[in-house]
Parts: C-alpha cells; sequence; structure tokens
C-alpha cells in the first residue's frame, strides 16, 4: 500500500480511537456527562459505577472494540508480523490508541488507556493478553482495587510479549502502553499509597 493509503489508514485508526464510548453512552442513557461524576473518568469502570455493571461492560466492550478492528483491518494488509509489516501494524495500534487517550471529539482529552490496549493485545499479541488477563483478575480479587489490577496487568504485559516469543517491534508497543497507561493512573497511584483508592 502506498503512503498515502498508510496515512489514511492511521488517520481513520486515530479517529476511531477517539470516540468516546462512555462519554455517549452516559449522554444517552441519562444524559449526564461522566467527566462530571465519580472519578471524573469516561472509561468503564466509572461508567459501572454510575449507571450500573451493563453499561460499564458495553463501554469496556467498545472501548477494545475500537483498538481491536483496526489492527485487524492491518493485519489483513501486512500479514507478516516481521519488519515493515509489524511496524506498520504498531503504528496503526498507537494511532488508536492515542486517539482514545487524546481524542479530537473532547478537546483531545480522553481514557486511561486500559481497554483499549487490551483490545488490541487480544488481536496483536492474544497469548500475553490473556496471561495478563489473568493477572488483572488476580489482583484485583486479592486487593478490590480495579486500578491495582489495571496497572498490574498493563506493566507485565511488556513482559509476558518477550516470554511469549512476540516480536520485539509489539514488545515495545507495549512498552508505550505501560507508560502512558500508568501516567494516565498517577492520581489513581498516589491514592493507593495514600490508602484513599475507592475499591470494587
Amino acid at each position: 500500500m502506498a503512503l498515502l493509503g498508510i496515512a489514511l489508514l492511521l488517520l481513520a485508526a486515530y479517529f476511531l480511537g477517539s470516540i468516546p464510548s462512555g462519554y455517549l453512552i452516559c449522554r444517552w442513557v441519562v444524559n449526564i456527562d461522566v467527566r462530571t461524576v465519580g472519578s471524573k473518568n469516561i472509561g468503564a469502570t466509572n461508567v459501572a459505577r454510575s449507571l450500573g455493571l451493563i453499561w460499564g461492560f458495553l463501554v469496556l466492550v467498545m472501548d477494545m472494540a475500537k483498538g481491536a478492528l483496526p489492527v485487524v483491518v492491518a493485519l489483513s494488509i501486512w500479514p507478516g508480523g516481521t519488519g515493515r509489516d509489524a511496524l506498520i501494524v504498531a503504528l496503526v495500534a498507537l494511532a488508536a490508541f492515542f486517539g482514545h487517550l487524546s481524542s479530537v471529539f473532547l478537546r483531545f482529552r480522553g481514557g486511561k488507556g486500559v481497554a483499549i490496549a487490551f483490545g488490541i493485545s487480544i488481536v496483536l499479541i492474544p497469548k500475553a493478553a490473556l496471561a495478563s488477563f489473568v493477572i488483572f483478575l488476580v489482583v484485583t480479587w486479592i486487593w478490590r482495587y480495579v486500578s491495582l489490577g489495571s496497572l498490574t496487568a498493563l506493566l507485565t504485559l511488556p513482559a509476558w510479549a518477550a516470554l511469549t516469543g512476540y516480536n520485539f517491534i509489539y514488545l515495545g508497543l507495549t512498552s508505550v502502553f505501560a507508560l502512558f497507561v500508568v501516567i494516565r493512573h498517577a492520581s489513581n497511584i498516589r491514592a493507593l499509597l495514600q490508602g484513599k483508592e475507592r475499591k470494587i
């Protein structure tokens, strides 16, 4: 595909990632701005606490899907899994990821990136994604903090990607995910350290 085609796909991935699922669901269901309630985040956890588990689960699925879909398309065009193919697929994944973090529809603000990173990883590095999901479940179950489970899962994702034999480009991709998820969870980390984080 020509450079113009790649650029258009990157732009499409960014715009798809930018769709603020949690914001739209809350506007549609109860006509509230989810950024003004609870943790003020647009993600699934805050929606679940504000509207209920069903709506939170719907937002989770939507956020995962908007990361997975452009990667599926990219893999259908560049299926090699190494070299240039892997790099282009990783760039498409990053475009969707940063669309979620800095949504053009929300004046370049957005979510924390956990669900979309996981949606991308399920398609791109499924064995590593499964291992990280197990970590999320165990940590969240034991300590009852979704934020702690999410952070642990994303921080261990690069290690799982390496251990399960995926391309080093995808290892770099998951490291970017981990870095920005930590940055976006700065307030949660402070609350955890102060014993003020909200449990499930």
